[in-house]
C-alpha cells in the first residue's frame, strides 16, 4: 500500500506534518517502538509508530530521523498523547531527512493503525502472489517448469510470511522454503493427514506437533499420473497423494487466502504429473524385464533388456550393477475400490525405496517399479562396489560381499521409514506387506530374487499389523514354513498346547505363557530365565512344573521345546 493512502482513511486520525512529495512510497509494514535505536528491527519499507519516550531534549531528534532513514523505512507516525503536539524540532529533522512524518490523534490507538496496515498489506501481497501462481500454472503447464514447487513456496515465504514444505505419504520432504522440515516431524505430519483423509473430511487439516500449529492441504494427482481421479476410492488416492504442510493456522483465514492455497496445491500438482510422466520409461522397462523372467525368458535375453535398462537407471554407470528386487502388495478388508491393487503398491513403493535422507521430487529416478493384478515389483539396482580398503586387498572378494551388503535394501530399514505414517492411512482395513530379496550379480539370478521376494512377502503377510516385512535372511528359518501351514492346522495345534495355560492364566493369574516364552528364550535356562522374570529359581520351577503338568508335556525334551515354540510363533 501507499503512504498516501493512510490519509484517505479518517478512522486512522492521521494528519500529515511533512514530506507530501514522498506520499507515493510503498508500506511493506508496520513497527511500533520508542527505543532510541530500533535500526536493528528494522529492514525497510515500514511505517514506523512511536509515542516519542526516546526523546529527552531536542538534540535527540536528528539522530533518531537519520537511523530511520537509513533503515529505508517508509515513514514516521508520532502520537500526541505523550507531549501533545509533535516538537518542531522532530519536524525539521524529518523535513531535512525527506521522511514523510505523522501525528497520531491521541483518541487513535496504535494498535488500530497497525491492524489496518497488516491486513492491507497482507491482502495487496495475497492479490500479487496470487497473480504469480496463475503465471506459473500456465507455465508449468504448456511448457518446462519455471524453477518447480520451490519457486510458488518462496513466494509464500517471502510475501506472506508462510512457512511451507510439500512432503509425501511418508513424510519424506520433497520441496520447501528455507530450513528443512526434520525428518521425525514430517512423519508425524503425514501421519496425521492421512489418518484425517480416510475419514472423508476435506482439507486443510489441522495438526500440531511440538507446540506448533500446521495446516496440511492434500496435493491431489490430477488424473495423468499413476491414479485416474474418476471413480478414484479414498483408500487408493490417501496411499499416493502429496501434502503441502504449512506452519500456520488457517482455521480463521480468508476464503481468498484459502484459494490462493488450494491453487498452489494444483501448481504443485501439475509438478507431480510431471514427475509421473518422467517414470513411464523407467516403469516399462521394469514391465518388460519382469514379463520376461516370469515367462521363463532366457538369461540371455534378460540379460540384454538390463544393458538397455542400466544406463537409463544409472546413467554415467557404464556397467550393469547388481540388482534386487523388492515385491510389495495393498490389500484392503473389502476390495471394492475399483483400481487394480498393484497400481497403488506401484506408487507406495516408488516412494519406499527412495533414500529418506533425499530430497527433491526426482530422487526415485533410479529406481524401476511394474505391477502385475495385485503386487507391485520393484527392480532396484545396486550402485558399483567401492575399491577394497588396503587391509582387505588380499581378499578383495570377501570385501565386495560385504560392501554390497552394506549397500543393499534390509527389510527392516525399509519398514522403520514408512510404518508410521502408512499405518495411518491404511487404517483398520488396510494391509501393506513388503519382501525384500538378496542382491544378485547376473540375469540368471532374477528370476530366484524374484521368487525369494514374493516368498518373503508371504512371510510378512503372516504377521499380525498394518505395514509388515520380511527379507530373504529369514527364508533360512522356520518362519518360511509358518506362513503356509492352513488356518484350521494352526488353530487346532496352538490351541492344544496354549489354550490350557491360558485358561489357567485366566483363572490364577500366574502369567505361564509369560513363563513359558521367556525360558525358551532364555533357551532353558533356569539362572538366566529367573533373573528376567525377576524370579526365585525355585518359583520358576514350580511354573514349568505346572505347564509340564497342564498340557502333557517335559520341557526338558528337545521335541517338546520345539513345538512350544512354533505354537508361540504361530498364535
Amino acid at each position: 500500500m501507499r503512504l498516501r493512502a493512510l490519509l484517505d482513511t479518517e478512522a486512522l486520525g492521521l494528519r500529515l506534518l511533512g514530506g507530501e512529495d514522498e506520499l507515493d512510497r510503498s508500506v511493506r509494514g508496520v513497527m511500533t517502538t520508542d527505543l532510541r535505536d530500533p535500526s536493528r528491527y528494522l529492514s525497510g519499507g515500514e511505517l514506523v509508530l512511536t509515542g516519542l519516550a526516546w526523546r529527552r531534549d531536542a538534540s535527540d531528534s536528528e539522530p533518531f530521523v537519520r537511523l530511520l532513514t537509513n533503515a529505508g523505512v517508509a515513514g514516521l507516525a508520532a502520537g500526541e498523547a505523550e507531549l501533545g503536539d509533535v516538537p518542531d524540532d522532530l519536524v525539521e529533522a524529518c523535513l531535512r531527512n525527506r521522511l514523510p512524518l505523522f501525528a497520531v490523534n491521541e483518541t487513535v490507538a496504535f494498535a488500530t493503525i497497525t491492524e489496518h496496515v497488516v491486513r492491507q498489506v497482507s491482502g495487496e501481497r495475497a492479490g500479487d502472489l496470487a497473480a504469480v501462481v496463475d503465471r506459473h500454472r500456465r507455465l508449468m503447464t504448456s511448457g518446462p517448469a519455471g524453477g518447480g514447487p520451490e519457486v510458488v513456496l518462496d513466494l509464500l515465504t517471502s510475501d506472506l510470511d508462510l512457512r511451507a514444505w510439500v512432503l509425501s505419504p511418508t513424510g519424506r520432504q520433497i520441496a520447501g522454503a528455507g530450513d528443512a522440515l526434520p525428518p521425525r516431524v514430517g512423519a508425524q505430519l503425514a501421519g496425521l493427514h492421512l489418518a484425517a483423509t480416510r475419514t472423508g473430511r476435506p482439507g486443510p487439516h489441522r495438526a500440531e506437533v511440538d507446540g506448533t500449529a500446521y495446516s496440511l492441504f492434500p496435493i491431489r494427482n490430477t488424473g495423468r499420473g499413476t491414479l485416474p481421479v474418476p471413480a478414484r476410492d479414498v483408500r487408493e488416492s490417501v496411499l499416493s497423494d502429496w501434502l503441502l504442510a504449512v506452519a500456520a493456522d488457517a482455521g480463521d483465514w480468508p476464503e481468498a487466502r484459502l484459494d490462493l492455497l488450494q491453487g498452489v496445491t494444483q501448481l504443485i500438482a501439475v509438478e507431480r504429473d510431471r514427475r509421473d510422466a518422467a517414470r513411464a520409461v523407467r516403469r516399462r522397462l521394469a514391465q518388460e524385464v519382469l514379463e520376461l523372467v516370469q515367462t521363463g525368458a532366457a538369461p540371455a535375453e534378460i540379460a540384454a533388456r538390463l544393458r538397455v535398462a542400466a544406463p537409463v537407471l544409472l546413467p554415467g554407470l557404464g556397467a550393469a550393477p547388481h540388482w534386487q528386487v523388492v515385491v510389495a502388495r495393498v490389500e484392503w478388508a473389502q476390495e471394492d475400490t475399483g483400481q487394480p491393487g498393484g497400481r497403488a503398491a506401484q506408487a507406495l513403493l516408488e516412494e519406499i525405496l527412495v533414500d529418506p535422507a533425499v530430497t527433491g521430487p526426482d530422487s526415485a529416478d533410479r529406481i524401476a517399479v511394474a505391477y502385475t493384478g495385485e503386487e507391485a515389483v520393484a527392480l532396484v539396482p545396486l550402485t558399483a562396489l567401492a575399491s577394497p580398503r588396503p587391509e582387505e586387498a588380499g581378499a578383495p572378494e570377501e570385501s565386495g560381499a560385504r560392501e554390497q551388503q552394506d549397500a543393499a535394501l534390509h527389510a527392516d530399514a525399509l519398514l522403520d521409514t514408512v510404518r508410521a505414517p502408512l499405518s495411518a492411512g491404511l487404517g483398520d482395513d488396510g494391509r501393506l506387506t513388503l519382501g525384500v530379496s538378496a542382491a544378485v550379480h547376473s540375469a540368471e539370478g532374477l528370476r530366484g530374487a524374484l521368487e525369494e521376494a514374493r516368498h518373503a512377502r508371504r512371510v510378512a503377510a503372516a504377521r499380525p499389523g498394518p505395514v509388515c516385512a520380511a527379507g530373504h535372511h529369514e527364508l533360512a528359518s522356520h518362519v518360511l514354513l509358518l506362513p503356509f501351514v492352513p488356518d484350521d492346522v494352526r488353530r487346532a495345534f496352538t490351541a492344544r498346547l496354549l489354550d490350557p495355560l491360558r485358561d489357567y492364566d485366566r483363572r490364577h493369574r500366574a502369567e505361564l505363557i509369560e513363563t513359558l516364552e521367556a525360558f525358551l528364550d532364555c533357551d532353558g535356562s533356569w539362572t538366566r530365565c529367573a533373573a528376567r522374570l525377576h524370579l526365585h529359581v525355585n518359583t520358576l520351577r514350580y511354573r514349568v512344573g505346572r505347564i509340564e503338568q497342564l498340557t502333557g508335556r517335559d520341557l526338558s525334551r528337545l521335541e517338546d521345546k520345539l513345538d512350544f515354540f512354533l505354537a508361540l510363533r504361530m498364535s
